[in-house]
């Protein structure tokens, strides 16, 4: 599995080598070649969020000799409940950036690529070409089929993991030219914008991110050495409250054709806005649920940006729904009037909200690049109406 670059060859463990994996080479079957393996071995990580931060450490520590990460974000104050790579001093930075830092903290021999943009159609393959395995470690649809459609085309391996509230799956797909399992074999059909909420929305259990996490960088490794048995067609789901593995065994759809080019999904199944590598991140208000239905209630503006199907099952006291996309048309001047607006100007100061505080905090940064400052209410409707 491991391909060795040109000139590039394994050299002998050194002493410090043997101290800092003795507990690896004193496993049955583990020997220095072994080790070896993991030195010259090039993983592709894409994500460095909540599954990432596990993967990335426990491959480093384990010596995985050259690690690519690719992720576009920056870090939020939101992210360090569970993305435990990231500190409090890299709010505002380049995941990449700050992955990158704990990974040469940890192993300064090992050697990380970092990729801070987001994998399109275009770049994906340039960026996954080349390595050994592929972990995704990624939260939207969009990626998670473009890394899959490229690992195939590629005929690499690919670990892949998905978390939401509670639960957490893993699974080793595999094309192997057109004859295994892929993500498209279990999900052939991508989901449709709001079809299935996300972790700002569901929210998500901190150290469940980290079993998950862990496991994949374990499914990595069995890869890489060939110890073990990988999870190819097979998928293990994990329940955070009772503790339970249960197994699912999947196969190649049949008579399913190869992927042999990647699709934009972008417009499919919706993706979220990312800022740009150099751009600064945007500071505006954010309220507290109780501070917010505080103000509504003394009249200020409180903006339900929900679609109509969603704001339908239930409302916060004093809000108006105007949903995201007829807000921002209005914000440019691409209608006259909106809900009870009918100049911009009333639309600055307001305060605004989705189901979970995702789409409400991308909303008050694109608003605040138009030049109208809103506020955004942390944790969405979900956070307000918990206890009513």
């Amino acid at each position: 599995m491991v391909n060795y670059a040109v000139g590039d060859s394994p050299r002998e463990l050194s002493g410090t080598d043997y101290r800092r994996y003795s507990r690896h080479l004193n496993l049955p079957g583990f020997t220095p070649a072994t080790q070896q393996k993991l030195r010259q071995s090039r993983v592709a990580v894409v994500g460095a969020g909540g599954l990432g931060a596990p993967i990335l450490q426990y491959l480093a520590a384990a010596g995985v000799g050259h690690i690519t990460v690719a992720d576009p974000d920056r870090v939020d104050i939101s992210n360090l409940q569970r993305q435990v790579i990231h500190p409090e001093s890299a709010v505002g930075t380049l995941k990449t950036s700050s992955a990158a830092a704990a990974v040469r903290a940890l192993n300064p021999t090992v050697d990380v690529r970092e990729v801070p943009e987001a994998l399109t159609p275009l770049n994906a393959l340039q960026v996954l070409e080349g390595h050994d395995l592929v972990l995704d470690g990624t939260d939207n649809f969009p990626t998670r089929y473009l890394v899959s459609d490229a690992c195939e085309i590629l005929n690499l391996p690919l670990i892949w993991g998905s978390i939401l509230a509670f639960d957490g799956q893993v699974a080793a797909f595999y094309g192997d030219s057109g004859r295994g399992v892929t993500y498209r074999d279990v999900h052939p059909r991508p989901p449709k914008p709001g079809e299935v909420p996300s972790c700002s929305e569901a929210g998500v259990l901190g150290p469940l991110v980290g079993v998950i996490g862990s496991t994949m960088a374990m499914e990595a490794l069995k890869v890489l050495t060939g110890l073990g048995t990988p999870l190819y067609g097979r998928i293990q789901l994990y329940s955070a409250l009772t503790g339970d593995w249960t197994r699912i065994d999947v196969a190649r759809r049949p008579g399913r054709a190869p992927v042999t080019e990647l699709e934009d999904l972008v417009e499919t199944c919706g993706f979220p806005a990312v800022e740009s590598p150099g751009a600064a991140p945007v500071h505006g208000e954010v309220l507290s649920p109780a501070q917010a239905r505080r103000e509504a209630a003394s009249g200020r503006l409180l903006i339900d940006i929900r679609e109509e199907s969603e704001a339908a099952a239930g409302m916060l006291p004093h809000a108006v729904n105007i949903p995201r996309a007829e807000l921002m048309e209005f914000a440019r001047g691409e209608r006259v009037a909106v809900g009870p607006l009918r100049s911009v100007d009333e639309l600055s100061g307001a305060i605004v909200h989705c189901a979970g505080g995702a789409r409400s905090a991308a909303v008050q940064a694109e608003l605040a690049a138009l030049g109208i400052e809103v506020a955004d209410m942390a944790g969405g409707y979900l956070a307000a109406t918990l206890g009513d």
